[in-house]
């Protein structure tokens, strides 16, 4: 046991390292000065790489082994903690030092100029830093590919959810591709003959959409003695063990872009939270993968929020706080709001039938960028194409088009997919969880998640990586990862 002990500890250094990015990485985006943005890089580059010095050990390769050898003397968790530090090593040591500080370095100097080119429609501006940033992550895709065997996008997928391949999700994006556009045409049809949908009318003062996000977030248990609620550019769940910090963007002519979001971001928080205690500071504690992740963000915010039960009891605490009153306020136009469906501009903002078309498109794009079959000053006039081409409509500017989004000025290439993937995990389990545990919904009709809770806890959130995202999504529905739960649940809710 000494050698897996020693790999514990080191682990253990390499998570409390990691938290500290992560507290920086949360007050560059939400607090600190601009003027201190190139000495913040250079913080997170140093630590960075101390961190990667920490997985590229030179003891590691002998201690995997001796540790590898000596397996029988693990127990279950200890030795799919050990799989999952093989599977940092070989990450860590494909990618040299020196490559790990130039993308942290262009990372934050990307990040920064996206938020100033997004705020004037500016582009060009932010294209030069991309095209660094797409081609350093080009040289990691092809060290990373080389040494674990799959294809370049492949290698930067596993980072965000390891063993994910491109055939798996081509055959199950193709499939909601071919089902989602006619699918939408129908519903919309629908909805254009039901009552129009009342659009409450603002402003709403930020001040005031806070109150109901806070509200919101305390009837969804957030633990806001460890956790926090701020503002950013692009919404987003980050902050260290223990510590859960989320962000949310306002809008004062309409409350329902920032509640939703903020109900997302709680749901990435809440499965931090909830992941097994005594494993925290080690992989096998950690959350499985992006596509797992995202599942309980989406099945907080598009499958329980969206619930009838839930908007129903949400209805009355909605007109109180905000202050509203008249028929764009009753319960029933509520529901309708929520659930209109309409092709939209904004990823974030789309509703359940729209949304994995705009994961596809950037899917799309990704894979071009990895290969390097299309440039940074490219981008615009292709994001529009593929925008017509799956949603049926053309950006009027970059700031709603191209530019919507931090993830590529950040860097995050592979991460897209897990979104939609998430979306079809998280139908998969909330409609495996409902069945299981009857009293889930009548206690969404009361502002009870307790039932659910219970449910995931068990099924999903304490189990950290014990299993790959795959066996745990079987494990949990009795079923691969597919299409048809995802299908027959919207098919329930916005046509039958």
């Amino acid at each position: 046991m000494t050698a897996y002990k020693s790999l514990e500890a080191l682990r253990k250094r390499a998570s409390v390292l990691g938290n500290a990015v992560g507290i920086l990485h949360w007050d560059q985006e939400t607090m600190m000065p601009e003027g201190v943005a190139p000495g913040r890089a250079r913080d997170l580059a140093e630590l960075s790489l101390m961190i990667h010095e920490i997985e590229t050990d030179e003891r590691l390769p002998d201690l995997l082994a001796e540790a590898e050898a000596q397996q029988d003397q693990l127990n279950p968790w200890q030795k799919a903690n050990l799989r999952e530090m093989r599977h940092y090593y070989v990450h860590a040591n494909a990618t040299p030092a020196e490559l790990v500080e130039k993308i942290v370095i262009a990372r934050s100097d990307s990040a920064t100029t996206w938020k100033e080119a997004r705020s004037a429609n500016d582009f060009k501006r932010l294209a030069p830093k991309l095209e660094v940033l797409f081609n350093l992550q080009r040289e990691v895709a092809t060290i990373k590919s080389e040494a674990l065997g799959v294809t370049l996008y492949e290698a930067l997928l596993d980072e965000y959810d390891p063993g994910r391949r491109e055939k798996q999700i081509d055959a199950l994006f193709d499939d909601l591709a071919g089902f989602l556009p006619a699918f939408t045409r129908e519903v919309m049809d629908k909805q254009a003959c039901g009552p129009a949908v009342l659009q409450p009318q603002g402003p709403f003062p930020i001040a005031v959409q806070e109150k109901l996000s806070r509200r919101v977030m305390e009837i969804l248990d957030f633990p806001f003695d460890r956790g926090r609620l701020d503002t950013a550019a692009h919404p987003f769940s980050g902050g260290a063990e223990g510590d859960n910090r989320i962000t949310t963007r306002y809008e004062e002519d309409d409350f329902t872009k920032s509640l939703m979001a903020v109900i997302h971001e709680t749901g990435h928080a809440l499965y931090e939270d909830g992941r097994p205690g005594e494993w925290r500071g080690q992989p096998v504690g950690e959350s499985r993968g992006m596509t797992l992740h995202e599942s309980q963000s989406l099945l907080l915010e598009m499958q329980a929020a969206r619930s009838e039960e839930f908007i129903r009891y949400l209805a009355p605490i909605t007109r109180e706080i905000l202050g509203g009153s008249g028929p764009a306020w009753e319960a029933d136009n509520l529901l309708r709001l929520y659930r209109k469906v309409e092709p939209g501009l904004i990823r974030v903002y789309a509703d359940e039938v729209t949304y994995p078309l705009h994961v596809i498109l950037r899917y799309k794009l990704e894979k071009a960028i990895v290969a390097d079959e299309i440039r940074a000053n490219d981008l615009p006039a292709a994001w529009n194409e593929m925008m017509e081409k799956y949603l049926g409509i053309t950006p009027p500017n970059d700031t709603d088009g191209v530019m919507q989004d931090v993830h590529w000025p950040e860097g995050l290439l592979g991460y897209f997919p897990t979104y939609s993937l998430g979306a079809l995990a998280a139908a998969q389990i909330f409609a495996a969880a409902t069945e299981a545990a009857p009293d889930i919904l009548p206690g969404l009709a009361g502002g009870n998640f307790k039932p659910l809770y219970g449910w995931l806890d068990d099924n999903i959130r304490s189990l950290g990586c014990l299993y790959t995202a795959d066996e745990l999504i079987e494990k949990a529905t009795g079923a691969p990862l597919g299409t048809e739960a995802y299908k027959k649940a919207v098919r329930a809710r916005y046509l039958d």
